[in-house]
């Protein structure tokens, strides 16, 4: 049985008091994160989950809401978590100049901390990865971060499979991602307003009956979304909801 818990189910601006994009998958003895954004490890000390207990990172995409937590969550690794083995840190190719970049603007010669407590693992739509117990694919989606963001389809040791859009605008590519999951992770900004790269709620829910998926989540809820919660069908998920995946 994989178990998945929103660390983070908020936007980039903290709206409605939510922590940044942080979703934990456990599977057995192994937890992996969905994204790490800004504040993450600020939700796993809070929800009293040992940082050091984290095996593996798969990062959607470069913006500060997703993988800003990165740089916290290696120095506490270096500093207070005393981790035993790297990390698995998994996105696209131009993760570690990002990190590195960041790191360094963040904490100047923080960088060896990366070298040491991080191993990098290159996704790509062409080919799937294995992480653990976890196989990871990736598709291309449409959200602007200077770097191509993915999707994400992650399938657990017994079979349980959970779709993540990341952060996207409508693209066919999401008929793929929720085909058959167990559970649809997706995100859900404005409620009908049209803002670039994003998706919003009305566009989700007409697409929904036709996406395949057993289960939608909407996160990443904007303040003006959380002001609509009382009008919204499709399930919503919020800082600490767990949910229990047995295929």
């Amino acid at each position: 049985m994989a178990t998945i818990r929103f660390i983070g189910s908020g936007d980039a601006f903290g709206s409605g008091g939510r922590l940044q994009a942080c979703i934990l998958v456990e599977d057995g003895g192994w937890r992996c994160l969905l994204d790490c954004g800004a504040s993450s490890l600020i939700g796993l000390k809070g929800a009293g989950i040992d940082p050091a207990s984290i095996d593996a990172i798969v990062i959607s995409h470069l913006h500060g809401d997703h993988f800003g937590g990165l740089p916290f969550f290696l120095l506490d690794a270096q500093f207070n978590s005393h981790r035993s083995a790297p990390v698995l840190l998994a996105g696209h190719s131009d993760l570690g100049e990002r990190l590195r970049s960041a790191m360094h603007v963040l904490f100047p010669e923080s960088e060896g901390a990366m070298d040491a407590l991080a191993s990098l693992v290159v996704l790509d739509p062409s080919t799937r990865s294995r992480l653990g117990p976890l196989d990871v694919e990736v598709f291309d989606v449409e959200h602007f971060c200077g770097s191509p963001p993915f999707a994400l389809r992650v399938t657990t040791s017994n079979g349980a499979i959970i779709g993540y859009t990341g952060d996207t605008a409508w693209t066919d590519s999401l008929y793929q991602v929720a085909e058959g999951v167990d559970l649809l992770i997706a995100e859900s900004y404005f409620y009908d307003k049209k803002v670039p790269w994003h998706l919003d709620y009305a566009t989700l829910a007409e697409a929904a009956p036709n996406l395949g998926a057993r289960r939608i989540v909407v996160t990443h809820l904007s303040a003006d979304l959380l002001g609509r919660l009382d009008s919204l069908e499709l399930e919503v998920a919020h800082d600490g909801l767990m949910i229990e995946l047995t295929s």
